[in-house]
């Protein structure tokens, strides 16, 4: 029987971490400096595992593999998407992804990287780094030679309910103070293009990856601005946030009983504030914040009931 799957998430141990993952989503964090949240994820580096029904125990790698009848048996090798929680409580490295094409070739054939940022809360003066401002490659090499990062990289203010779409070849950072829900291509790859000098707990300087950086960064910085439209509902307002070729992402705003479907495409949902209940089938499931689930492709009609606030998406 097609049924919702809840998920446990697995932490990611990070010199940027803090613990606002325990204190806004009371999650039970293994590391000092637990800055990643790896919520709904098949990717090896942390899959994580279903915690309910027939497929408790199994990770969700696994049920793409035997069971791709829940997914609308799809054409894709591995699970297409990763929804992390990032706590930034230091700056991130400044850094930039690559695409498929790139990655496929260079990373053992892994996804290249476009994502996308929620910005669930953050200090009243938070920013993050969004781009450049070097008009041909020959520049931005010589600004990263000289050093010149205040002349290099671009600043955008951020506040909470913020959006931002995050293409491969954006170099980007999130800065100290912010957390984020993020979607993205299953992908870990990463190319750091500075790291203020940051040393690791062995006091070596943390790696850098220039050449690929510089090789795989678009030049000059392109803004994707997403153009967020709103339908009203019964009792839910749904925020269309992007509609990409990688993924479609949403927020949903429940205040009562709202009714919705899960037909030919699953989604993966992830309750960022409030609480409440998932009604399917005459089975009730709470929801509260920090809960993380997938709906099945095929699941049909299913209600939320409750005050909420949810991220969705699908690929």
């Amino acid at each position: 029987m097609v049924q919702p799957l809840f998920l446990k998430p697995v932490f990611k141990d990070r010199i940027w971490g803090g613990n606002a993952l325990k204190e806004e989503f009371g999650y039970e964090i293994p590391f000092d400096k637990t800055g990643e949240c790896w919520a709904i994820s098949a990717h090896p580096n942390g899959p994580s595992a279903v915690e309910n029904g027939p497929y408790a125990g199994v990770t969700l790698d696994q049920l793409w593999k035997e069971h791709p009848e829940l997914f609308g048996n799809p054409d894709g090798e591995a699970f297409p998407l990763l929804t992390k929680i990032l706590d930034a409580n230091m700056d991130l490295s400044v850094q930039v992804h690559p695409d498929d094409s790139y990655a496929k070739v260079n990373e053992n054939g892994e996804l290249g990287k476009t994502e996308c940022w929620y910005i669930i809360d953050c200090k009243d003066d938070a920013y993050m780094i969004f781009g450049h401002n070097a008009g041909t490659k020959e520049e931005l090499i010589k600004k990263v030679d000289d050093g010149d990062w205040d002349g290099l990289l671009r600043r955008v203010k951020i506040k909470p309910g913020d959006f931002f779409y995050v293409p491969s070849g954006t170099i980007h950072a999130l800065c100290e103070g912010t957390l984020v829900l993020e979607t993205q291509q299953s992908s870990d790859t990463t190319y750091r293009v500075y790291d203020y000098d940051r040393k690791d707990d062995q006091g070596n300087l943390r790696e850098l990856h220039l050449d690929k950086a510089i090789e795989v960064t678009t030049i000059p910085h392109k803004d994707a601005k997403s153009k967020p439209s709103v339908v009203q509902n019964d009792h839910a307002e749904i925020t269309t946030f992007v509609e990409s070729e990688f993924f479609s992402v949403y927020k949903w705003v429940i205040q009562g009983k709202a009714a919705f479907s899960a037909e030919d495409q699953y989604l993966l949902l992830s309750v960022i504030d409030g609480e409440g209940t998932l009604v399917y089938n005459g089975e009730n499931h709470s929801l509260y914040k920090g809960t993380h689930f997938i709906l099945p492709a095929g699941l049909g009609g299913f209600e939320i009931d409750g005050n909420c606030q949810l991220i969705v998406s699908h690929p």
